[in-house]
């Protein structure tokens, strides 16, 4: 089969397209023919070796796996044909993938396999920080740093179908008409003045700030965090990892809380096939996972790029096969 193989942890560059014997399963392992793999920033920090979780090299990455059971053991609850998702963690960006029936969830009838990749840890980590860490309830505003990202867009959809008001924060040009296709009710221009834009728009500011950006915004975002709010952080995609004011959360009586979705997935296993039920449920009442641009697989290493620079709106694929 063919597959892209990191040599070195030098980023995108230490790809390399490769003819690799099939993977074998043991016993307890499903074999799953790959449709499609999405691109996401776990798979960018491995490639640069930034990530925490350690993966020696040489080694697949790919994270975020849509495909068709090719072999399953009896008991394993997944049969020959079963259209899924792998939680794969690695080696996504391969023909095949082998993995435990625990990582496997049934794609929705309604998605495509690109639609399916694309539901993978983006969503799960929207829905892990707006319903399991920030509580969020119907009517609520959410506000939505980094929004036009895939992070930021897969938020803005899960929290329109938790009933929520979104107010889309984005520092991208060009990607207002994005934003409100998938739910934003207002777009705000992350430039000088946004804070004020936001009380304008809301009076106290909002219920709930989804930051997965960190950096130098921090310090204004948490400014816009309503009294009885809750700030909920999500990463460092800008690199900064800023440091709390403590007085602002105390005298306002908001909460910070993290909202590192595989971590928490280490010691609570069974917390994907929770949130997918909600997900599902949401896709069947017409949420759709966006797929806004697509990548071969000899295309992977300009796709990392392309994520690097800010150049991807919303979600990137790399389709495997058909």
């Amino acid at each position: 089969m063919k597959a892209q193989i990191l040599n070195e942890e030098t980023g995108p560059s230490g790809l390399t397209l490769n003819d690799v014997p099939d993977p074998v399963p043991n016993d307890d392992q499903v074999l799953v023919d790959v449709k499609s793999c999405g691109v996401c920033f776990p798979d960018l920090l491995m490639s640069q070796g930034k990530y925490q979780l350690k993966v020696p090299v040489p080694f697949t990455p790919g994270t975020e796996v849509a495909g068709v059971v090719a072999r399953a053991p009896a008991g394993s609850g997944f049969s020959v044909g079963d259209r899924v998702q792998v939680m794969s963690i690695v080696g996504g960006f391969a023909e095949k993938v082998v993995a435990a029936p625990d990582q496997l969830l049934r794609i929705p009838p309604e998605l495509s396999f690109d639609e399916g990749a694309a539901m993978g840890i983006n969503l799960q980590t929207a829905i892990f920080a707006l319903k399991t860490r920030a509580n969020l309830q119907p009517g609520e505003t959410v506000g939505v740093l980094g929004s036009a990202g895939g992070v930021g867009v897969a938020t803005i959809q899960v929290a329109k179908a938790m009933g929520a008001r979104v107010i889309a924060i984005v520092h991208r040009k060009g990607a207002e008409d994005l934003l409100r296709s998938v739910g934003a009710d207002e777009v705000v221009q992350l430039e000088d003045g946004w804070g004020a834009k936001i009380k304008e728009l809301t009076g106290s500011g909002v219920d709930v700030l989804i930051d997965p950006v960190g950096g130098e915004v921090f310090d204004e975002a948490l400014r816009q965090v309503a009294p009885d709010g809750r700030f909920v952080v999500i990463g460092f995609a800008a690199g900064g990892i800023p440091t709390v004011k403590l007085n602002r959360v105390l005298f306002r009586n908001i909460s910070v809380v993290g909202a590192a979705w595989g971590e928490y997935v280490r010691t609570h296993p069974a917390l994907p096939a929770q949130l997918h039920e909600d997900l599902t449920a949401m896709v069947a009442d017409g949420m759709r996972p966006p797929v806004n641009v697509t990548y071969s697989l000899d295309q992977l290493p300009q796709a990392l790029d392309d994520l690097a620079n800010g150049k991807i709106l919303g979600k990137a694929v790399v389709k495997i096969s058909e």
